[in-house]
């Protein structure tokens, strides 16, 4: 029996508010169960230097752990002088995944930057924030759209991402903090809306897995992911 009571197959409860920032081009409160994450994206006339004059666009994320919103205060980064490796390689993943589905020469010279702040952790932070940034996204391109700044077409897909793990010998999918601190293996699986993989990320905590407890978590995500992307389709309806 898995902590919550939840299947093996069922997801937190999980909800995708937008428009919840008044300023910014596109916003989303994302919530997996305890985990929420608000996502903005931010529309600037600006590229990173090596990208000027070659006539795209570039996505780039931030991501960041509010203090309290771990059971302990977590220090600022801001206030230690820099990001610690884990919240570099979370950001990274965030960019990769959205810029998969975004065609950037159709973006023009501009950049969209996806802040993602977590206002609460209980597992699954990051796979939370990649769901909730698309959504964020697609307003801000929609945002662009309505003032004849962009056309159809910038969006190819959607993106979204769920963790999967092996719990109590078991393949459980969309672990929280209780299921993801004892796992076994835990993974995350990013995928756009015709289930092609962006990334996937696993790790054995205890004991090695099986190529077929790979499978296992495979067909997991993929139910998690297509349940996700139906929730995007609905909130940006």
């Amino acid at each position: 029996m898995r902590p919550s009571r939840r299947a093996p197959d069922e997801l937190r409860a999980v909800t995708l508010e937008r428009g919840v920032v008044k300023y910014a081009e596109g916003s989303c409160l994302v919530k997996f169960g305890d985990t929420h994450v608000l996502v903005t994206a931010t529309l600037e006339d600006r590229l990173p230097p090596w990208l000027k004059g070659q006539g795209r666009g570039w996505v780039t994320a931030e991501y960041g752990m509010l203090p309290r919103a771990t059971l302990e205060r977590t220090r600022r980064e801001a206030s230690a002088g820099k990001q610690n490796g884990r919240t570099v390689e979370i950001q990274r993943l965030i960019g990769r995944s959205l810029r998969a589905t975004v065609d950037l020469e159709a973006l023009g010279e501009r950049q969209i930057t996806i802040d993602c702040d977590v206002l609460q952790a209980d597992g699954g932070t990051r796979t939370a924030s990649i769901t909730g940034a698309w959504v964020a996204l697609a307003d801000c391109i929609n945002w662009m759209k309505a003032r004849n700044m962009v056309k159809s077409g910038v969006l190819r897909d959607n993106v979204a991402a769920i963790s999967c793990g092996i719990y109590n010998g078991t393949p459980v999918l969309d672990l929280d903090y209780a299921e993801d601190s004892e796992a076994e293996t835990d993974a995350n699986f990013v995928m756009t809306g015709d289930g092609r993989i962006i990334e996937v990320q696993g790790t054995a905590e205890k004991t090695p897995f099986s190529e077929s407890e790979f499978l296992a978590l495979m067909a997991l995500a993929r139910k998690g992911v297509a349940r996700l992307v139906d929730l995007q389709k609905m909130a940006v309806a």
